[in-house]
């Protein structure tokens, strides 16, 4: 059974989201607090594949939550739910490590069509992690192995989330090739994503704060004005 977990203290909105998930074939563990998440996503060991978080929370808010569960598990799909107005929400629960976001309020179809994009990802990750791939890509002070989706900068490890990992290895198999904001968009989200292209520029913040010894002046990912960006490593 496809399982998420559901945090969101407003009970109307958790039921909202619960039912329409359920039709959509998924087993719901819900939550109404940061403390509760993460107490049931620890009682599940490690099936939940997709979590659905508020920010505004009682108790540890879910920007901790988010972070919790993105050491616990790093390929675990985390979307947050933020209300329109809350511009920082969004992109700070990115930077915390979550791999999208649904702004309040928000349709059936576009939370199924979020959550199922996010599953089919994380299924895919996941299987290929158990698979036996002896594949490598070298750039320079990089390594990126393939069977165990690790990242390696001068012989030292760099923690990736999923859609991090997934960025990196585009950019590892196209050195020196502008990519658009649209094609890491499709590549790393897929074509049925339809959220915002700012997502990309938010996780490629996160990534050179992970790999650039100056994120502000980068070395390996470098801005393509009015395009995207291109790997340089």
């Amino acid at each position: 059974m496809k399982k998420v977990l559901v945090c969101e203290d407003e009970s109307s909105i958790r039921e909202f989201v619960v039912i329409n998930l359920k039709r959509a074939g998924y087993e719901i563990i819900e939550a109404g607090t940061g403390e509760d998440a993460l107490r049931l996503y620890d009682e599940q060991k490690g099936e939940v594949e997709v979590a659905l978080l508020d920010i505004m929370l009682p108790g540890i808010d879910g920007f901790t939550v988010c972070r919790e569960l993105r050491e616990r598990d790093e390929t675990i799909g985390i979307i947050i739910l933020t209300a329109r107005t809350q511009e920082m929400e969004k992109v700070g629960g990115l930077m915390m490590g979550a791999d999208d976001y649904v702004t309040k309020p928000f349709s059936p179809s576009e939370l199924v069509a979020r959550v199922d994009a996010l599953y089919r990802r994380v299924i895919a990750a996941r299987a290929r992690s158990e698979v036996n791939f002896l594949e490598k890509i070298t750039r320079g002070d990089f390594e990126l192995n393939l069977r165990n989706r690790s990242l390696q900068k001068q012989g030292n490890p760099v923690e990736l989330t999923q859609v991090e990992f997934q960025i990196m290895e585009y950019f590892l198999s196209n050195p020196g090739k502008p990519l658009s904001r649209t094609d890491i968009l499709n590549r790393v989200w897929g074509e049925e994503y339809y959220g915002e292209e700012k997502i990309v520029d938010v996780n490629i913040r996160r990534l050179r704060m992970k790999i650039e010894d100056d994120p502000s002046e980068p070395r390996y990912i470098i801005t393509v004005w009015g395009l995207g960006y291109k790997w340089m490593g």
